[in-house]
């Protein structure tokens, strides 16, 4: 996602919001006051609010405290363990004024408490509050995990998603592609042409790299100088081939021009690792193995596509 996309998205979609309490009229007050401007959720106790916030990743929850089996506490405490829901804000809606419960809710990691009764006007305005600062914060989070240059994501980004993944297909014996890519050339490129014309190269390349990956699971990152790494879920050699070669043929279709290139353009070579995941493997490995293809077609005369299956 480019980085315009990512600043409107914010303000255009609609906040959501998760209601827990065992109780039906409690879920029907904070319904009322929010329905409108919310995308709403509901829960009745603890287990049921844990699957939707794995399924639905809520801004925020309103949390009641006591419910029969797990406790608001119980249930707070698993959304922050979890590092796929940590990030959601937990307010803490109680019937009794506690500074003992207090503090505990915010060592667990909630942001704010609301007392009942309900006020309107005090509840509304403490969640509007704390859905801004959320948005704020997932702005930001999402910023720094993205390369500046080229507005595709940044090796750190890579980094994070990449051991998630993996987990994923190994848990589910799914195979797992990587794909290296490096611009041919790139420093005679600069040489010649200038710096600045070759960031706006990088920034093309990262689009057509991109425009080149058709699923919403497959991901690119500017792994660093002139080179990109895409990871492919769910995919096997032979596709993630093809995908590559896409990729290869999106760059030279661009047709930038570069006399110091033997090409006479502007070209990318791809190395690609395939592997189904298992507990002796490491996803180092796949980063290894798709370096030493990519190293292999450059050598083999670079602007293709050299592929492995491990």
């Amino acid at each position: 996602m480019h980085l315009a996309e990512l600043i409107a998205r914010p303000q255009s979609e609609k906040g959501k919001i998760l209601i827990v309490d065992d109780q039906p009229l409690n879920i029907k007050i904070l319904h009322q006051l929010f329905n409108e401007e919310y995308e709403l959720f509901m829960a009745t106790n603890g287990e049921q609010a844990i699957a939707i916030c794995q399924k639905v990743l809520p801004d925020l929850v309103l949390l009641d405290i006591e419910m029969p089996g797990m406790s608001g506490f119980d249930v707070c405490q698993h959304l922050k363990a979890d590092p796929e829901t940590a990030t959601i804000g937990v307010i803490f809606v109680t019937a009794h004024f506690d500074e003992v419960q207090e503090v505990k809710g915010f060592q667990l990691g909630a942001v704010d408490f609301i007392h009942k009764p309900i006020n309107p006007i005090i509840t509304t305005a403490r969640v509007k509050n704390q859905f801004t600062l959320k948005r704020q914060s997932d702005l930001l989070h999402s910023i720094a995990l993205l390369d500046s240059l080229t507005g595709v994501a940044n090796r750190r980004q890579f980094e994070q998603r990449l051991p998630e993944i993996w987990k994923h297909c190994c848990r589910n014996e799914l195979a797992l592609s990587v794909v290296m890519l490096d611009v041919d050339f790139f420093k005679r490129f600069n040489d010649r042409y200038g710096h600045q014309e070759g960031d706006q190269c990088l920034r093309q390349v990262a689009k057509a790299i991109s425009d080149s990956l058709q699923r919403a699971t497959d991901f690119v990152a500017r792994y660093g100088g002139e080179e990109f790494i895409c990871i492919l879920p769910e995919t096997k050699l032979a596709g993630a081939i093809h995908t590559a070669q896409k990729i290869v043929n999106a760059v030279q279709a661009l047709h930038l021009a570069h006399l110091e290139s033997s090409f006479q353009e502007v070209t990318i070579s791809a190395g690609v690792a395939s592997v189904l995941p298992k507990s002796d493997l490491t996803w180092q490995t796949l980063i290894e193995t798709a370096d030493q293809q990519l190293y292999l077609a450059k050598e083999s005369g670079r602007n293709q596509v050299v592929g492995l299956g491990l």
